[in-house]
């Protein structure tokens, strides 16, 4: 008999935020959304060889060994990397501009739920998951661990991040690329919204340890569409000079240099072959995550279906 998960329609950041625990709405979300039914998407990003087990039924046919069948005559699969036991890194930028929400939930209040979720998704496919923490530097650091306890200090560490201002975003990177023990999975939550080549040098450094990277862009609907109408008065969230002006005057300009900024951060990505998707915070955080799961799914599942020996 299968087993019943609640169903979960909606799940809006406002409704989550007054629920409050994160870790009880990220477990309820991620059973709502029956992950461990399909492929997990946190699977596959990693392709480097890691050892042999002999094959069983049921496994992909294309992840068997012939050359080793050519000298023994018995079927092998070969297991890679991201088929073991692996680290996740959640890196969740806390600076002043994560700060902005044109509707009741910042982006910095939505990357939180987002994080709890994706570790939650982690341990629940038996593997580690660890969180830091960085603004100007970085506030906190919690190792990978593959035991449920962990979501508690997490949800502690996450209930105690206030945003600062930030200046560059490599330093910080560098700095906890440095404090990774092995070769890691890591996903990164900002807005991204700093200079381009510092924020690809830091990813850089990342990738060059070799770890896997997937950059979550996360924006407020209004930093993307700009649909601001009559007079206003922008203040600079890390620390700029405020702005007072109509809107309309510089709608043009803006979307022009935000599309550029996203296309060269996207460009950036491929160069150092880092996962890119944007988050739209008005969004439900189920939608976001399914659309997730279903794009990582084609991805690493685009191979040909496995064949009956």
């Amino acid at each position: 008999m299968s087993e019943h998960l609640p169903e979960i329609h909606y799940l809006r950041p406002e409704l989550l935020q007054q629920l409050g625990d994160l870790e009880l709405i990220a477990r309820e979300l991620v059973e709502g959304l029956r992950v461990g039914s399909h492929r997990s998407p946190l699977k596959g990003f990693s392709t480097e060889f890691a050892h042999h087990r002999q094959y069983v039924p049921g496994d992909a046919i294309r992840n068997i060994d012939w050359r080793v069948y050519g000298r023994t005559g018995r079927y092998y699969t070969k297991l890679y990397e991201a088929e073991t036991n692996f680290d996740c890194h959640l890196l969740i930028d806390a600076s002043a501009s994560m700060n902005y929400s044109s509707g009741k939930v910042s982006k910095l209040e939505y990357a939180k739920f987002l994080a709890a979720s994706l570790a939650y998704i982690v341990l629940k496919q038996r593997d580690s998951v660890g969180l830091s923490v960085f603004d100007t530097e970085v506030r906190a650091y919690l190792p990978p661990r593959s035991t449920m306890g962990i979501l508690v200090h997490i949800d502690r560490l996450l209930r105690e991040t206030k945003s600062l201002p930030k200046t560059t975003i490599a330093k910080q990177l560098n700095d906890i690329a440095m404090m990774m023990k092995r070769r890691s999975f890591v996903i990164v939550i900002s807005d991204f919204l700093a200079d381009v080549d510092d924020v690809i040098k830091g990813l850089g450094r990342l990738r060059h340890g070799g770890h896997n990277v997937l950059l979550m862009q996360t924006l407020d609907p209004y930093e993307i569409d700009f649909p601001f109408e009559g007079i206003w008065r922008f203040d600079g969230l890390e620390q700029e000079d405020p702005l007072i002006t109509q809107p309309e005057r510089i709608r043009t300009d803006y979307l022009k240099n935000f599309a550029e900024h996203r296309e060269a951060l996207r460009n950036g990505c491929i160069a150092e072959h880092i996962d890119y998707t944007l988050v739209d915070t008005s969004r439900p955080l189920d939608a976001v995550l399914s659309q997730f799961f279903f794009e990582r799914e084609s991805t690493i599942g685009g191979a040909a279906a496995p064949e009956r020996l």
